[in-house]
C-alpha cells in the first residue's frame, strides 16, 4: 500500500502543476494538490518499511490526510462540477475541474486504504 500512496501522491503533484498552468500561472492556490501530493508521497516513502507498526502508523496518517482532502474538496469540486455541467458559470472552471479530480483521487485512495486495512486485519486473525 505504501507504493500506491506514492503513486497517488505523484498524481496529485501532476494535478497541481496542471491546474496551475491551466489557470494562467497566476493562482498559487492551484498548487494545493501538489503540496498534498508531496505529503502523501513522503508518507508513502516512510511507510515503505519492514516494520509493520511503523508502516501502519504512517499509512493511517496518509489515509486520514486523504479523507480530509476528500471532505474539503467535495463541495468545491464534485458539487460545483455538477452545477457547472448544469449551466452555472464559474470564473475559473479549470479550478473546479481540478478540485473534482482531487476529490475523486482522494476517495479512491481512501477506499483502497480501507480495503487494505480490512484485509490486513483479517489476515492477522
Amino acid at each position: 500500500m505504501a507504493k500506491i500512496t506514492i503513486a497517488f501522491g505523484a498524481a496529485l503533484v501532476l494535478l497541481g502543476i496542471a491546474g496551475f498552468v491551466a489557470t494562467g500561472r497566476t493562482h498559487y492556490t492551484a498548487l494545493i494538490p501538489t503540496w498534498i501530493g508531496l505529503l502523501l508521497a513522503g508518507l508513502g516513502f516512510v511507510a515503505d518499511t519492514g516494520d509493520s507498526k511503523r508502516r501502519a502508523l504512517f499509512m493511517h496518517i496518509a489515509v486520514t490526510l486523504g479523507l480530509l482532502g476528500a471532505i474539503f474538496t467535495f463541495k468545491g469540486g464534485i458539487v460545483d462540477y455538477v452545477l457547472m455541467q448544469q449551466g452555472h458559470y464559474y470564473l475559473y472552471p479549470a479550478a473546479i475541474e481540478a478540485k473534482a479530480v482531487m476529490c475523486l483521487l482522494m476517495l479512491v485512495f481512501v477506499a483502497l486504504c480501507v480495503r487494505s486495512f480490512i484485509a490486513a486485519r483479517r489476515a492477522r486473525v
